[in-house]
């Protein structure tokens, strides 16, 4: 029997079911026995043979699938902040079970409630990976909401970083504040800096 080879069109991160559609569960083991992917858990495997531009945030995806970008680390992927944290801040839905992940990249879980976690999520595709983060409007809810937490500098620089961009959408992030229950708190501020 020929070996197969591994193909190197995949992205950093390679979900099992997309596996499925082309290789039999025995190949995929022999792609792992070879070297060419590794196990992360039973929905991920990490593609050794990528060359592409690695993220934090696909390793993110990966570790945690049901997670979603938020926070700071959203605030700085949308530019809102120079602020870098120490670690990827993923939001996971309350009472979520997650399985342990690595060390690396530092990943710190932040747990919603289900009114608070399940709306204006979007998809980032990048060269074949993707993670979920909320929309820029959540982004500076949440900042807004947690803004005790996050810092009250922190807060008043995404706020007016949020403020000078020709795409700011305020109805949509009024919206979004009332829905995240601090559009008092928003409009507080929308007060002082507009």
């Amino acid at each position: 029997m020929s070996e197969i080879t591994f193909p190197n069109t995949y992205g950093q991160f390679i979900r099992r079911k997309e596996l499925l559609k082309d290789y039999s569960p025995y190949i995929i083991n022999s792609f792992v026995s070879a070297g060419y992917i590794t196990k992360i858990n039973n929905r991920y495997y990490q593609n050794n043979t990528y060359i592409g531009e690695e993220s934090d945030y696909f390793y993110a995806a990966a570790y945690v699938p049901n997670g979603v970008i938020g926070f700071m680390s959203a605030a700085v992927y949308y530019g809102l902040s120079n602020h870098r944290p120490m670690a990827v801040d993923v939001a996971v839905r309350a009472n979520s079970y997650i399985p342990p992940f690595p060390n690396w990249p530092p990943i710190r879980l932040h747990y919603l409630e289900k009114k608070y976690f399940d709306f204006a999520i979007s998809t980032v595709s990048e060269n074949g990976n993707e993670f979920r983060i909320y929309e820029i409007e959540k982004i500076v809810s949440d900042i807004v909401k947690y803004r005790e937490y996050i810092g009250i500098e922190e807060t008043k620089e995404v706020l007016t970083n949020y403020l000078k961009r020709s795409d700011r959408d305020l109805n949509k992030l009024i919206k979004w504040s009332m829905k995240n229950g601090c559009d008092k708190q928003m409009r507080t501020y929308l007060e002082v800096l507009v």
